[in-house]
């Protein structure tokens, strides 16, 4: 599955970019798109057809809490209008805005629509509550971008077996930083039969920067940019 995304600050904010980065992936054999913004989630839909599923998300900022991947009942009554397909928020321990629980966004959702839900989670524990709470599935986006998991390596190929060995309903995905054929393979060695890539695909901006790294660090270059 492919990540299309950008944010008011990026280059590829606006337009018809994302949808149009949603029909390349599909036409190099993507299988499903995670999109986030009504806008963008609808334009995709429009210009892919109906045939890959899409994970839609809402980021949205509020004062006072960390959560901002569909945080409170505004963004998931959202997309549940939207053409998206699978419901993704954020299901790390840490506090929602407004004190919404996580329950309660699961509950509203299987009682207004018939989406799937995504649990977004950066540990085992909440990976099993989860579980518990009956998401369709359960994805690592957030593995190393929270307090409780910063600095953590991703992808991390033993965290992903040890979900894949412990979640009993619902289907586990990896993502975050996939970022490369290597951390691919290391995904699919241990069992992993669904993986997001975002960022190593959809972000030029920061491909080019990976790529600049290499000659800055690079013994003997000497800056200049000159062609």
């Amino acid at each position: 599955m492919v990540s299309c995304q950008a944010l008011k600050d990026e280059p590829l904010y606006g337009g018809d970019t994302i949808p149009k980065m949603a029909l390349a992936a599909k036409l190099g054999g993507a299988v499903g798109i995670r999109a986030n913004t009504v806008r963008d989630i609808n334009g995709i839909r429009r210009r892919i057809g109906e045939e890959l599923p899409i994970i839609g998300l809402i980021k949205r900022d509020y004062y006072g809490s960390p959560v901002y991947i569909t945080p409170t009942l505004r963004e998931v009554k959202a997309l549940i209008e939207s053409s998206c397909d699978v419901i993704a928020m954020d299901a790390t321990a840490r506090p929602r805005p407004d004190g919404v629980t996580l329950e309660t966004l699961v509950r509203y959702v299987r009682d207004h629509s018939d989406k799937a839900i995504m649990a977004d989670i950066a540990t085992f524990g909440e990976a099993m509550d989860a579980d518990a709470l009956g998401f369709d599935y359960i994805s690592t986006t957030m593995r190393s971008y929270t307090a409780e998991t910063e600095g953590f390596k991703i992808p991390d190929p033993a965290f992903c077996r040890q979900l894949l060995d412990n979640v009993k309903n619902a289907k586990v995905i990896a993502e975050g930083g996939v970022n490369s054929f290597a951390a691919l393979r290391g995904l699919l060695d241990v069992g992993m039969e669904r993986v997001v890539i975002g960022g190593a695909i959809t972000r030029p901006k920061g491909i080019t920067e990976m790529f600049r790294s290499v000659f800055t660090s690079h013994e003997g270059f000497m800056a200049g940019g000159e062609l």
